[in-house]
């Protein structure tokens, strides 16, 4: 209880790379060795600035990707979507996609969690179809990806929603099962 109350008055800070790196440093850490985790250091080029908070997701959005509808209209591959957007809960992921309609424009969207949506239902959109955004859940982009379901070859963007919290005021990255 102690822990919510504090994060309850504490004011969000975006994330920076060194969180992920922080987080990937941890996880792998015991499993690997010293080169291996030198392999998992990504630049800081490889990542794009953070919401500072002050844009609404689609502002956000047209602000990190200015060259969307290029990039949209291009995009012709079945199996892969352009922007992989990583939410901690199938709610959240709804939530963003609601949020998103300013800067998509005409593009399709896919819902990548488990909730109501079996994953061969979904493997077969992706199978037929050419998405351009697909939001989802870490489980479900894994199990999409392990399955060959969902290729992240043609990816450009992967947006992780690193700051939201729940009711239990966790984060993505305070989940274990994350």
């Amino acid at each position: 209880k102690k822990i919510s109350d504090v994060l309850q008055k504490s004011a969000p800070k975006p994330g920076v790379p060194a969180d992920l790196q922080n987080l990937l440093t941890q996880h792998f850490g015991e499993n690997r060795s010293v080169i291996e985790i030198e392999e998992l250091k990504l630049s800081d080029s490889c990542f794009l600035p953070a919401n500072d908070l002050t844009h609404s997701f689609s502002s956000y959005l047209k602000e990190i990707c200015p060259k969307w509808a290029k990039l949209r209209k291009s995009h012709k591959e079945k199996k892969s979507v352009v922007m992989l957007v990583i939410c901690s809960s199938a709610l959240r992921c709804l939530e963003l996609i609601k949020s998103m309609t300013a800067f998509k424009g005409d593009c399709k969207v896919l819902k990548l969690f488990a909730k109501h949506i079996k994953i061969k239902e979904q493997m077969n959109m992706l199978e037929k179809g050419v998405f351009h955004i697909g939001v989802g859940t870490p489980g479900r982009v894994k199990a999409l990806v392990e399955q060959d379901g969902l290729c992240l070859n043609s990816t450009k963007y992967m947006i992780l929603d690193w700051n939201w919290r729940d009711q239990k005021l966790r984060r993505m990255m305070d989940i274990p099962e994350v």
